[in-house]
Formats: structure tokens, sequence, C-alpha cells
């Protein structure tokens, strides 16, 4: 009697196992980081700005209300560089404010800023070349890392 209550024991101890290895758990999509660094800020005053956007229409962003996600840089000789980490594939646009006087706005004069600013992808900016979420984006299929170029324009 107990050969065969053994034997049950076994033999239900092996179907739950080939029940249960049927059943595969979901996968969990792939994270990847973006790192980002600027460099040829014109002095160590303040800390960099660095805004992370998703979405079409997020940029340009005068009043970092629309960002994904924000990190802020310590400026050591004239560079800065921050990691977003845990970014699901897809485009992801820069946005970065050189904040000379920690506000985390961007200071302004008559028409232009009076602290440096950047885009992912833009060496420039004008009136026929403003920042959009299109052209600054990024896709991010794997580990990046993208350098920014900082604009001044006093």
């Amino acid at each position: 009697m107990s050969n065969l209550f053994l034997s049950i024991k076994i033999i239900a101890g092996i179907l739950c196992l080939w029940i249960f290895s049927s059943f595969v758990p979901p996968t969990v999509e792939e994270a990847f980081s973006l790192e980002v660094k600027v460099s040829g800020l014109r002095n160590s005053h303040g800390q960099v700005v660095f805004a992370l956007y998703n979405k079409q229409d997020a940029i340009p962003d005068k009043e970092f209300n629309s960002y994904f996600r924000k990190e802020l840089g310590e400026i050591y000789n004239g560079t800065s560089a921050v990691v977003f980490d845990n970014l699901i594939p897809g485009d992801y646009a820069v946005s970065i404010l050189h904040d000379e006087n920690r506000d985390e706005k961007i200071k302004k004069g008559f028409f232009l800023p009076k602290e440096g600013i950047g885009f992912s992808n833009f060496k420039s900016i004008s009136p026929t070349n403003k920042p959009s979420f299109d052209k600054a984006s990024i896709n991010i299929k794997g580990d990046t890392s993208v350098r920014v170029s900082i604009l001044y324009f006093n």
C-alpha cells in the first residue's frame, strides 16, 4: 500500500512539473541606457539640466514642463555628463541648459537665452533650423552615448 501511495505521489509530481513547465512567463522588454555628454561650457558656474523627451511636440520646452525625465549634472572643467537608465527601445530627444544660476529655468534676454542651450542632433539653431522632436530624436535600441553641442547667444 505504501509503495502504491509513493508511486502516485511521484506520478503526481511529474505531472505537476510537466504542466507548470509548459507555462512560459511573459518576457520583460529589455531596457537600455543613454549617456549624454556636453563639453565647451563657457564656465563652471551652476549646473547642467539634461531633459529627456519621449513624445512628439515635447520640444522645444522653454519652461521644462514636458520632459519624460530630468537629471542635473555637475560641471567639471567645462564638461558634464549624465546617464538615463532603464529606457525601453524607442525614440528620445535631449535638451540641455547650462543653468548658470541654478534655478532650472532658461534665463532670457530680449529675444535669445542668456544661458547656453542645446538639443540632440543640433550643431546650430536658426529661424530655418528650429528644434523639434523629429529632428532631435535618437532611436534607442541598445546602450547609447551622445554628445550634445552647447550654444551661447551672448
